[in-house]
């Protein structure tokens, strides 16, 4: 492959000789528009993470949706900041949870509707309890 130009490539490969034009970068998406040959595509970049990812089998998409909120560690539930029915945003604060004298807030994992909450204020919980569930 041989650079010509800013934005135009010519590969070789298997024999074939193709005109590449990048189009477009979107890097925060991982998404490129190019023209091979005068058709246009939309490609994915893959970085040296998404690659190691890709052959361990693993598929990062799967790990997006989250049904139940657990408690990372033993604790004492000191507040619920959120309510059955309640539109969540990846990162929000769901509830506070006490261990070791220090004060933890427990975030949403991903966006979403709360469903049911598993525990009360006051409440104390083991590592791995449903805190609430997401609807």
């Amino acid at each position: 492959m041989r650079p010509d130009g800013r934005s135009t490539l010519h590969v070789l490969k298997d024999s074939r000789s193709y005109e590449i034009k990048i189009l477009g970068t979107n890097f925060s998406e991982k998404k490129l528009s190019i023209q091979v040959n005068g058709n246009t595509y939309q490609a994915e970049i893959s970085d040296p993470y998404d690659q190691l990812v890709n052959r361990m089998g693993l598929l990062l998409d799967n790990f997006h949706k989250v049904d139940e909120v657990k408690a990372p560690m033993p604790g004492l539930v000191l507040q619920i900041l959120v309510a059955p029915g309640e539109e969540v945003k990846k990162g929000d604060a769901l509830l506070i949870l006490e261990a070791m004298k220090m004060e933890n807030i427990i975030k949403s994992p991903g966006d979403g509707t709360v469903g049911e909450i598993a525990v009360q204020k006051g409440q104390a919980v083991e590592k791995g309890q449903v805190l609430l569930r997401m609807a």
